[in-house]
């Protein structure tokens, strides 16, 4: 845990704009309001006041008319409060590890409690918050629904534009849930949330998508590229069609077939249709992946070439599996000889399968090179 005194992030923030508003650092009345720390640290303000009325997570001072502020050092319990309900421990637990670090790490010892009314637990006293005018952009939160801990957990520190957070958030829901589980419950639903608060505020929040993106990529990739021992069968080739950009998707399943050791080879964006052709010409796959994730970039047409297409010596080709996935196909009517699964999941249950055909059985006699055959073997 970081020590309470780090200026890091949202806490520098915090100090930054204090000392804007014209008070000196040393002065233990600097702070800023709920709705300010709410936006450096990517949560609802309401969030901050629940946390504060049940679990006594709030600032160790209070301006004129009981009015909250809150100090850098107030925001760094805040602060890990955030991470520790990220990563799936419960609110009030996440709350006294963040206080017991807080008190260990402090220089003057226990931040002093603030006395109850009858009827109330210690420190559990609200006031009104005091009326402020709206910033650009509104709220810094990032509207979710009902979503796993890990996903409301990535897109506050998003927010924050944490990166070191959201990458060990990542990691840990790809190691608990397995790469395409992680991308549809955890990864799609805050980079969603995140496009939409994009397209409402713009420019402001790019920073967000971008950021979050990346660090999505780099943990699919991560798993895609481990070190693993792969089935011996024909690769799943793996192509976005011609003009398709988003291959996020598409980097979860190779991720989840290099963790069940299914041998593939990824061709990423916008694969032309000379090229898609001819990488099925040249590899004999198991199976093809043609992902779109716009109406505009599926094209029927090039899916059932892709279909048709042959290699190798006469009568040699295999059945292979051919499977349109993504959104884009969604309102093309189904392509006749080809799969056309709904889910990611349901592709990589195709995908396992038509490995699993091609590859060598177990039954199998291993090939004797070198040696003469013999009626008894």
């Amino acid at each position: 845990m970081r020590n309470a005194t780090d200026e890091e992030g949202p806490v520098r923030s915090a100090r930054e704009e204090a000392l804007r508003a014209g008070a000196p650092a040393t002065d233990p009345g600097v702070g800023v309001p709920t709705g300010t720390v709410a936006r450096r640290l990517g949560v609802s303000p309401t969030t901050i006041r629940s946390w504060e009325r049940r679990y006594g997570i709030g600032p160790s001072h209070r301006g004129p008319g009981r009015h909250r502020r809150w100090s850098p050092e107030d925001i760094s319990l805040l602060d890990e409060m955030c991470r520790l309900t990220a990563r799936g421990i419960p609110p009030a637990e996440a709350a006294r590890s963040a206080a017991q670090g807080a008190h260990r790490t402090s220089d003057d010892g226990p931040l002093p409690a603030r006395p109850a009314t009858a009827g109330e637990p210690a420190a559990a006293r609200s006031a009104p918050e005091p009326a402020h005018h709206p910033r650009p952009g509104g709220s810094r939160a990032m509207p979710l629904g009902t979503v796993r801990p890990e996903c409301r957990g990535l897109a506050r520190a998003a927010v924050r534009l944490d990166g070191p957070e959201v990458a060990e958030i990542l990691r840990g829901a790809v190691d608990a849930l397995g790469p395409v589980r992680a991308w549809t419950e955890v990864m799609m639903p805050a980079l969603r949330a995140a496009g939409r608060k994009w397209a409402a505020d713009g420019e402001q929040y790019v920073e967000v998508e971008h950021l979050l993106s990346w660090h999505v990529s780099a943990a699919l990739r991560t798993a895609a590229v481990a070190p693993v021992r792969y089935r011996e069968a024909p690769p799943v080739l793996l192509a976005a069609m011609p003009g398709e950009q988003h291959t996020l998707p598409l980097e979860a399943v190779a991720a989840g077939m290099a963790v069940h050791g299914l041998p593939y080879r990824m061709l990423g964006a916008a694969v032309p249709p000379r090229a898609l052709l001819d990488a099925v010409t040249r590899l004999g796959p198991s199976a093809v992946l043609l992902w779109a994730q716009s109406r505009a970039t599926a094209d029927p047409h090039l899916a059932r070439e892709v279909g048709s297409a042959s290699w190798g010596a006469a009568g040699a080709r295999l059945d292979t599996l051919v499977a349109t996935v993504g959104p884009g196909w969604n309102r093309h009517e189904p392509l006749t000889g080809l799969a056309c699964p709904r889910t990611l999941e349901a592709a990589l249950d195709l995908v396992h399968r038509a490995v699993a055909a091609r590859a060598p059985s177990a039954a199998d006699p291993p090939e004797r090179k070198g040696a003469p055959c013999s009626p008894n073997g």
